[in-house]
């Protein structure tokens, strides 16, 4: 059995050690190493390319690691297949949404729930979309309509409606605010943080870098597959390196 560590007085919930993470010959993470506490928001700060998508995709394992270890609640998962990562509580809603444009909102929503050994009764599912439409009142007024006609804002409610619907306990997202009016991503990032309220521990990668330190608990900033900085999320709202963080980088994240 595995000891948990602790991060001050939170256990620990997520360790990357040392990960490195290659696309062919291309290394995109270059041995990073994040640690993410039970009830915590922690963000991940870098220009695109930088490798913040190519983290939340070892995590969920959708990429092979190189080398490192991940650690989740305890367990080496590192070499876990992704389907079994979901069942053991990490979810993600991933860049660009990828919600089923030809299913309803309902059909979208019940997929999030597909590891899970209860997902044909709808009475055990019952509680989870009633969470999800309070949440997001708007996808229980679209539950019928298909997600493709739904704008942008709308899909990425039912990404991260979906991606809760198989109640992680590390709920993993990418770029929620991309391609969304103003005042579209001051709502998501206050669901975030209700969500976080709710006990989810979150993992979050966004460009809009002070929306993001604002709601979290810490930061990492990320360049060229490198952390190359980490603190407190509000120590680094003036600092210049996430300035600098997003202005450059390589093609690999």
């Amino acid at each position: 059995m595995s000891s948990r560590r602790t991060w001050g007085r939170r256990l620990m919930l997520l360790e990357l050690s040392d990960v490195r993470v290659h696309y062919g010959r291309i290394e995109a993470l270059k041995g990073i190493s994040v640690n993410v506490a039970s009830g915590e928001i922690v963000t991940l700060i870098g220009a695109n390319g930088a490798g913040k998508t190519t983290t939340l995709k070892t995590i969920s394992g959708l990429r092979p690691v190189t080398s490192g270890r991940i650690i989740f609640n305890g367990r080496d998962i590192t070499g876990l297949a992704g389907h079994a990562r979901v069942e053991l509580g990490i979810s993600q809603a991933p860049e660009g949404r990828g919600i089923f444009p030809g299913m309803t909102v309902v059909e979208n929503l019940e997929m999030g729930a597909y590891a899970r050994k209860d997902r044909r009764q709808k009475a055990a599912l019952a509680a989870d979309f009633d969470r999800v439409f309070a949440l997001f009142p708007r996808l229980a007024e679209r539950r019928k309509q298909s997600g493709g006609t739904m704008s942008g804002g709308e899909q990425q409610m039912l990404a991260i409606g979906r991606a809760l619907m198989a109640r992680p306990q590390l709920l993993l997202l990418d770029e929620p605010s991309m391609g969304l009016a103003p005042m579209l991503v001051s709502q998501i990032f206050s669901i975030i943080s209700d969500i976080n309220a709710q006990g989810v521990t979150i993992l979050l990668v966004e460009q809009n870098a002070a929306q993001a330190l604002q709601r979290a608990d810490r930061a990492y900033v990320l360049e060229s597959g490198r952390v190359v900085n980490t603190a407190p999320a509000k120590d680094l709202l003036d600092d210049e390196t996430v300035r600098a963080a997003s202005l450059g980088g390589d093609v690999t994240g």
